[in-house]
């Protein structure tokens, strides 16, 4: 059972004991992604995770804090999304505290030293170009531009190759001290949890000042019609495809609807792209339908890497899938094996406690409330036929839908033509 705690100087913190595990996570979420940029700024949430990790008061540089949790054999990462940044350490619970130790300390005292800035602006323009060669990503961010525009939500986390070389000292401190504040945070501690220990442990490492948070980021605004085709003309051996249309809210009546409909698209290797398109017509490697869920709107689509001079077939056989789903009522079965498949994945991917702190401290930063998995289990048993009807009719319109591509093709009318 978990239970939420907020400090004086509005620091919430959530702890959640499970049953049978020895280990523990802590996670710290910051309201702080890509949303809060300005294009001027664009890539600074996510570099700025990156410098938390170059040293601060006590833990002086990457090598001290790399040595302080492998010294008790824990697990750290940290990433930035749109809408949150988070930094986590998973390790056994009676080695808690230097992990609390280590992630305090670079969220409080990080130095932003400019040596180590100019360092890692190679290492993250080595990421930029990673992914600029890894066009089964880069599409996913390309769709999201078609879709969103030329706003926050349309440009990719990792900014761009202007900014990761001109970004200061100055501007990391600035973006640190309008965001990672105690009220824009929540920590969660999620595994072999002991409250009576651990609060106090907590206050001591996380004792922030009583900043408040400087600002919100911008509301999202719906672009106008826009171009219905992304082409990126790159000789590949293999072209990389999405095809999809903006969708719901997360705290949208019917957003869990549309969940089990991303299952029974394109899911799971027993749904209908993965069998209709991959193994009846041998037109992709790898094919798989989603659904991303923001504050204030949502992406729903489905991607595929095809055979470079099959893929009119293979964007044709998607919009097909799609406008059987439109036009019949997927039978009861159908829907209950969606629903089953989910709550299963739910509950295997929840034995880490590092999962259960993430679901915890997200529904918490973003909507001020705590969601827990049986809540989210009944919301997916009220889902009928007729909600996932709903939802495939307006989400997936045909007038609606829009696509991506990366490869070797120069013809954007030919692409569009396809989503009739």
């Amino acid at each position: 059972m978990h239970k939420k705690t907020t400090l004086p100087n509005n620091l919430r913190i959530i702890t959640e004991k499970l049953e049978s595990t020895k280990a523990v996570t802590i996670l710290v979420l910051a309201g702080a992604g890509s949303r809060y940029e300005t294009k001027s700024i664009s890539g600074i949430s996510h570099f700025l995770e990156h410098m938390f990790f170059k040293g601060a008061t006590k833990y002086k540089n990457t090598k001290e804090v790399s040595e302080a949790i492998d010294s008790i054999g824990g697990d750290f990462n940290a990433f930035t999304g749109k809408e949150y940044a988070g930094y986590y350490v998973k390790t056994a619970s009676d080695q808690i505290e230097v992990a609390m130790d280590v992630l305090g300390d670079m969220l409080l005292n990080a130095k932003f030293d400019t040596k180590e800035i100019d360092k890692e602006r190679g290492v993250i323009l080595e990421e930029y170009n990673m992914y600029q060669d890894t066009p089964m990503y880069q599409i996913g961010w390309d769709f999201e531009k078609l879709v969103f525009g030329d706003q926050p939500l349309g440009r990719d986390q990792i900014g761009t190759p202007e900014f990761i070389k001109s970004v200061t000292q100055k501007q990391f401190q600035e973006y640190k001290n309008q965001l990672y504040t105690p009220d824009n945070i929540v920590l969660t501690l999620a595994g072999d949890v002991d409250e009576d220990k651990h609060l106090p442990m907590l206050e001591k490492h996380f004792n922030f000042n009583n900043d408040k948070k400087a600002f919100e980021f911008k509301d999202y605004e719906k672009p106008g019609k826009g171009e219905l085709v992304y082409l990126h003309d790159k000789k590949t051996e293999q072209a990389h495809v999405v095809v999809g249309a903006e969708s719901y809210k997360e705290s949208h009546d019917l957003h869990w609807a549309e969940k089990l409909l991303s299952i029974i698209l394109g899911g799971n290797m027993s749904s209908r792209m993965f069998l209709n398109v991959r193994e009846a017509k041998g037109l992709c490697y790898y094919i798989n339908t989603s659904s991303d869920n923001f504050v204030d709107t949502g992406i729903f689509s489905t991607s595929a890497g095809v055979q470079v001079d099959r893929i009119d077939d293979a964007i044709q056989s998607i919009v097909q899938e799609y406008a059987k789903i439109r036009e019949a009522k997927v039978p009861e079965e159908e829907l209950q094996k969606a629903k089953n498949y989910m709550k299963g994945k739910m509950i295997l991917r929840l034995e880490d406690s590092e999962q259960q702190a993430h679901l915890l401290g997200k529904y918490e930063l973003l909507h001020g409330s705590i969601m827990t998995p049986s809540q989210i289990m009944a919301e997916l048993d009220k889902v009928t036929v007729d909600q996932i009807h709903e939802v495939a009719k307006e989400v997936l319109a045909q007038d609606k839908l829009r696509v991506g591509v990366i490869g070797p093709y120069d013809d954007k009318a030919r692409f569009e033509k396809l989503l009739k």
